[in-house]
Parts: structure tokens; C-alpha cells; sequence
């Protein structure tokens, strides 16, 4: 399939991108189970797009139940070579708003019930996941940002979380005493797939409300949630049409062969069936 330079992945609010030129939805079979949804596909200013929205096109995916290596998967099959995760999150900061971006650079993973790796059977790899974001597509999303005029913050560590409870007030605390920034429930293990995929991924996090620690928390509606979503969402597609006018958005090739070149069994001793269920993820760059 041709080259597509980036996909989208879209969070809570977030569910269509408008104005694509060519656009179909094209159902993409994965070896790791059925992405969340099919995946709208077309052009946006010149440049070949996909969008996948992470909760299913009626949010009726639980953060828990998405199936992450299935999209992720199914991403590296029609050929993406970026990602940019969009995504909704509570503030651990005073100075982090409601309405506020954050072009966040770190990740703490505090999920349990999640397949978290590609390389789960015979096959084993270790990929190093101390930069678990692309600075290249950091970069871009913070040009395109500040040309937008939209406020935001530029690094920054998401906690995430199992969910779909949100934090207790400890919990809330002990997030803020560990110098974490934002809280969410969907950037793990998205990020950590992406990089074992070989795709070169950015998350922006968009705040909705502050966390339970934050004295004004039991004053917030959900109405005003609601009303900061929406505002949000239109401004996340401000940043998509933005972001697609820039001329070229150059893939890392480290990052295309992270995984073969981080695999510590002998290639030899990988059963078939293995080797046949990782094919699309090792595709770059296929063992002999």
C-alpha cells in the first residue's frame, strides 16, 4: 500500500476528521485481533492521512478492553510511518488548564490488564523505551502549535492509569508527589507498541479538568467538562489541518528497525507460526 506519512489516533471528543479529500473507511485485519474500528484513510493538504478512533466511532470501548497491538498493528499494515496519539487528560498542575495542550515527552504505566508487547510467545525483544517520543514529531507538533496561537506546554509526564474509575484522593497526591504532570488512561501501552511497530509516535494531551487533588474539583460540571471537550476537539482539528501542511514529516530510521535489531532469541529457535504472526511488525527489515 502507498506510503501513508501519518495517522492520527483520536481520544475521547475526537472521533472524524473533516475536509478529507478521497476519504474511505478500509477494514484492516490484524494477527493480534480486530483494531477498534475500521480506519478512514484520504488526503489532507497534499498529504496521505489515516485516522483511527481509539473508543470505537460510538466511544463504547472501555480504555481496558482497546485492543492496542490490533490497532497499532493494523496501522503498520496500510504503511504508517508516523503517529500522533490525541488524547484527553486531567491536570496534576495548577499551571496546566483546562483547555491547555501538552506536547507530553514522558510516561509512567501504571495499567495491569493490558498486553503490552508484540513479543509475548517464543520470540523476545527489549526495546529501549527511555525516549518514548518521537522529538522530531515533537518538534513539528510545536511549530504547528505556536503558528495556531493555541496554548500549550511543551514536555511533560503522563501517568497512566487502568481506569475506567478516575484517581482517588491519595492516589490523586501520590501522582503529583511523583512529579507526574497529566493522568490518562490511554497513552499505555500505545506508545510502548508503537516504538516495537517501528513507528515514530508523539502523544498531545489535551486537558479537559483538573484532577480530584485540585481544590475546585467538586465545583466542576460535567456540563463544563463537556463544553472544555468540545472546545478542545476543535482545536485538536485546527492542529491536524495545520500539522498537514508541513512539507515532509521524516521518519526515524532507527526507529523503523528498533525491534529486529532488539531481539535477544536466536532468530533460529523462533517457531514459524511466530515468526509468521510478526511479519507485518518485522517487515522493515525481516530476519533471515
Amino acid at each position: 500500500m502507498k506510503e501513508i506519512e501519518i495517522a492520527f489516533i483520536g481520544g475521547s471528543g475526537l472521533y472524524k476528521i473533516p475536509n478529507l479529500k478521497n476519504a474511505k473507511w478500509i477494514d484492516v485485519s490484524s494477527n493480534f485481533g480486530k483494531p477498534s474500528s475500521m480506519i478512514r484513510v484520504g488526503s489532507l493538504n497534499g498529504k496521505n492521512i489515516a485516522f483511527l478512533p481509539r473508543h470505537g466511532l460510538n466511544h463504547n470501548i472501555s480504555p481496558s478492553k482497546i485492543n492496542y497491538r490490533g490497532n497499532i498493528d493494523a496501522l503498520k499494515k496500510i504503511n504508517v510511518q508516523n503517529i500522533i496519539s490525541i488524547s484527553a487528560v486531567g491536570s496534576l498542575r495548577e499551571d496546566f488548564r483546562p483547555g491547555d495542550f501538552v506536547l507530553v515527552d514522558q510516561f509512567i504505566d501504571k495499567t495491569y490488564k493490558r498486553e503490552k508487547s508484540f513479543f509475548d510467545d517464543d520470540c523476545v525483544a527489549h526495546i529501549p523505551m527511555a525516549s518514548p517520543i518521537c522529538n522530531n514529531l515533537k518538534k513539528i507538533s510545536s511549530t504547528t502549535l505556536k503558528e495556531l496561537k493555541l496554548k500549550f506546554h511543551s514536555g511533560g509526564t503522563y501517568i497512566c492509569i487502568e481506569g475506567p474509575q478516575f484517581s482517588t484522593l491519595a492516589e490523586s497526591n501520590l501522582y503529583r508527589s511523583w512529579g507526574c504532570d497529566v493522568i490518562g488512561m490511554t497513552n499505555m501501552p500505545e506508545s510502548k507498541l508503537a516504538k516495537e511497530a517501528g513507528i515514530c509516535y508523539a502523544s498531545l494531551s489535551m486537558v479537559t479538568d483538573y484532577d480530584c487533588w485540585h481544590k475546585d474539583h467538586d465545583s466542576v460540571t460535567v456540563d463544563q467538562i463537556v463544553k472544555v471537550m468540545k472546545k478542545n476537539s476543535e482545536n485538536a482539528l485546527r492542529f491536524i489541518n495545520g500539522i498537514c501542511k508541513n512539507k515532509s514529516i521524516t521518519c526515524n530510521e532507527k526507529i523503523k528497525n528498533i525491534a529486529i535489531n532488539s531481539i535477544i532469541t536466536d532468530k533460529s529457535k523462533i517457531k514459524k507460526s511466530s515468526k509468521e504472526r510478526l511479519a507485518n511488525i518485522l517487515k522493515i527489515n525481516e530476519s533471515k
